[in-house]
């Protein structure tokens, strides 16, 4: 890749520059940081390279990685101290939970193994997901006060999404696992995180894209050539993943050269110093338009992308996905192809529900007509009805498993948006018996009722897939109907499903214990609309800072333990596996918070919740620093130290 002599002076002034540096020396070094750009062309074409000596394989989902098995020792050792921290703060009465993680801190199978899994919904879920990360990463001001769970992060292993939580978790691996901080308060010049130019518009004409809205678009109908001129299918989501990168990565023309499978040679994930990140998507038969709950749920993580359902039951390596594999393997004379994942194409197939705006009113939005005959081109191709789909061609799955793999005698792997099942938050990776999570905090950002507030249903389809042949040994805690969620108020404050484990006898493991966090008004109605395309930067900060709130109701002054409570959670598995008698203090925390199984299926109307703590007083007093918030709230509930 060519670098603009404006840049190159840039990077050569930073490496000159003393301690301290300039705005400039501060983006070069940022830039610098991000070392992912991996495709062996340069940009956002795939290209072919020589195979290793040993030679890329598809293997059996039967176990976990080597490299994911390898890099679980270190991560697994890493989590202790945050753990111990987040217990510490924590303070459960009359029990030592420090102790009872360290005196086991050489022993995984004791340990607690926590999952965070994000659900998709636009800018809403991005939003809504960012301020629970936030409050959970120790590195935001305000996070280990009291009445905050922070560490949290730093404390799990596996960190999922899907379509707009997949924007969340990719962009924070993109740019060198930032916190949400970081990203949502941006760098001089970047585009990063710019909502209030719509993906349609492009960035603002300034810093290290300068560009108006014709250049933009015309950067990514080019790219988007590119990688049909080198011989690979397009469609939809090729565009739409490029044009999302420009306000996720912090990089040149949004990082077209950046591969997902980079995120391995990372020298924070390499080192098992962050969370493992997992995509999903769903595949779709071709020349359907139906998604299924027996759909085959493909994963995607920086060593492999596949699926642990009895269909496909194999993975393929990330790095070289795009190689022509047939029946498992590449012919002796066959060639390699690397940068075929490419960062925002991974991010837009999960997320490619989101294709259609690229067919709908483009001239509202000011987009050049050019961007329009381009799309029309694209939709020639895969044909309307596949609007909405991501093209992978060549098959990695190709003449595999030919016996249950419905799709092994097709050239292309379609896949569409991971929450078109239902299953709109990512549980599935999550609760893989191989990967032995103990906990999941399972944040909800669907939409599911007539004013976009969750009531479940994401939950509900994951334990009805889980019954079924295509659950393939999988178990997950039952979860009541929609009306139940609505009438005893399980979606407005943390619920516990899974806490009573006698329901899983018949099960050949103990799934998760579920912590069920759905996006509920405590200072801002976030509650906004998936297909909003642009937010100005009060509103998504306030979005943001209802989702800290959320995930600490509200620093804790809804309910005082419950920084507690979280913290009972991440040790219920753990406690049973012992014998060790649950502490008073835990006990009440489940009374509270776990679903007993009752159930209220009366009709619901209308659905509009109140603000919990009040948007009018919360917005009136809002003090910006350096990289945080306080947010102070008169009255009752005190003040609340937060992002």
């Amino acid at each position: 890749m060519h670098l603009p002599v404006s840049l190159l002076a840039l990077i050569s002034a930073a490496i000159a520059a003393p301690s301290g540096g300039s705005p400039g020396y501060d983006l070069a070094l940022d830039i610098l940081r991000r070392a992912a750009p991996d495709s062996p062309s340069g940009d956002y074409a795939p290209g072919t390279v020589d195979c290793p000596s040993t030679r890329p394989t598809i293997r059996s989902a039967s176990s976990l990685s080597q490299s994911e098995q390898d890099w679980l020792q270190n991560r697994r050792a890493n989590t202790i101290d945050p753990m111990v921290q987040f217990l510490r703060q924590a303070n459960i009465p009359d029990f030592d939970a420090p102790g009872f993680v360290n005196s086991n801190s050489q022993n995984f199978s004791i340990v607690p193994n926590i999952g965070i899994a994000v659900s998709g919904g636009g800018y809403r879920a991005l939003m809504n997901g960012a301020g629970f990360l936030a409050a959970a990463d120790s590195r935001v001001p305000g996070s280990t006060d009291a009445g905050g769970i922070g560490n949290l992060l730093q404390a799990t292993t596996y960190l999922a999404g899907l379509s707009g939580g997949g924007w969340l978790v990719g962009s924070i691996f993109a740019n060198n696992f930032s916190s949400v901080v970081e990203l949502r308060d941006g760098y001089q010049g970047s585009s990063l995180w710019q909502f209030s130019n719509s993906i349609f518009q492009g960035p603002e004409r300034r810093g290290i894209s300068l560009l108006n809205s014709a250049d933009y678009w015309r950067n990514v109908v080019d790219q988007v050539d590119d990688k049909r001129s080198a011989g690979y299918e397009v469609s939809l989501t090729d565009a739409w993943g490029r044009a999302l990168s420009y306000q996720l990565i912090n990089a040149l023309d949004g990082g077209p050269a950046y591969t997902f499978s980079s995120i391995s040679d990372a020298d924070n994930f390499a080192s098992a110093d962050t969370p493992m990140p997992i995509l999903v998507a769903d595949e779709r038969s071709p020349g359907t338009g139906v998604i299924s709950l027996n759909s085959t749920v493909i994963e995607f993580n920086p060593w492999e992308m596949g699926s642990f359902d009895p269909t496909i039951f194999g993975f393929a390596p990330t790095r070289y996905i795009g190689s022509n594999f047939s029946a498992g393997s590449i012919s002796n004379d066959g060639h390699c192809v690397r940068g075929f994942d490419q960062f925002g194409f991974v991010m837009g197939t999960s997320s490619s529900l989101f294709n259609t705006l690229l067919t709908y009113n483009l001239s509202d939005y000011g987009v050049p007509s050019f961007v329009a005959s381009a799309v029309q081109t694209i939709l020639a191709d895969v044909g309307r009805a596949d609007n909405d789909i991501a093209v992978w061609e060549p098959n990695p799955f190709y003449n595999y498993n030919a016996g249950t793999n419905g799709n092994a005698g097709e050239q292309q792997l379609t896949l569409a948006d991971g929450g078109l099942d239902l299953q709109n938050i990512p549980l599935h990776p999550l609760i893989q018996p191989e990967r032995a999570v103990d906990v999941i905090f399972a944040v909800d950002s669907s939409a599911d009722t007539t004013y976009n507030w969750p009531n479940g249903t994401a939950l509900r389809a994951t334990y009805e897939r889980s019954l079924a042949s295509i659950g393939n040994g999988t178990a997950f805690p039952r979860v009541p109907d929609a009306e139940t969620f609505i009438n005893l108020r399980l979606n407005q404050h943390p619920t516990f499903f899974g806490c009573d484990t006698s329901e899983f006898n018949a099960s050949s493991h103990i799934p998760p214990l579920v912590v069920y966090v759905p996006n509920t008004p405590y200072t801002a109605q976030s509650n906004v609309s998936t297909w909003d395309p642009s937010y100005e930067d009060s509103e998504r900060n306030a979005i943001i800072q209802n989702g800290f709130n959320v995930a600490t109701m509200g620093n804790a002054t809804i309910d005082s333990e419950w920084p507690r409570c979280a913290a009972c959670a991440v040790l219920s598995r753990s406690l049973a596996r012992t014998g060790t008698a649950v502490p008073a203090a835990c006990q009440t925390c489940f009374d509270r918070y776990c679903w007993n199984g009752t159930i209220d299926s009366t009709p619901v109307g209308s659905y509009e919740p109140t603000p919990l703590i009040g948007i009018e007083a919360q917005s009136a007093a809002v003090r910006v620093g350096a990289g945080a918030a306080v947010w102070a709230v008169m009255g009752v509930v005190g003040v609340l130290a937060v992002l």
